[in-house]
C-alpha cells in the first residue's frame, strides 16, 4: 500500500540521527505516510486529515524506544519529509 500521500525526499537532522534508532524512524515514517499521526491531540490529528486533503504541511509526533520525542514533517508540496527533534525546529 502506497500510503495517503508521497513523502518526497527523506531528510533527517544530524541531531535526530545521532539520538534516534533507525528502526524507530523507519516505523514512524510508515505510520506517518499511512495516517497514524502518533502522539497528537485529536484536534491536531483532524488538522492533519485536512492537510492531506487540501495539500498543506503535515506534522506527526512520535516517541522512540528510549521515549525521545521526535517529529516527522512533510512539506505542503510533498517534495520532502524531515525527521527532527522539537529542539531542531
Amino acid at each position: 500500500m502506497a500510503g495517503k500521500f508521497p513523502l518526497g525526499r527523506l531528510l533527517i537532522t544530524t541531531h535526530a540521527q545521532s539520538l534516534l534508532h533507525q528502526a524507530d524512524v523507519t516505523k514512524a515514517l510508515i505510520r506517518h505516510q499511512h495516517g497514524d499521526w502518533g502522539e497528537l491531540c485529536e484536534e491536531d490529528k483532524a488538522e492533519n486529515e485536512l492537510s492531506v486533503r487540501e495539500g498543506f504541511r503535515i506534522l506527526s509526533s512520535y516517541l522512540d524506544r528510549n521515549k525521545i520525542k521526535f517529529w516527522v514533517i512533510t512539506e505542503a508540496d510533498r517534495s520532502s519529509t524531515t525527521v527532527l527533534l522539537p529542539d531542531d525546529y
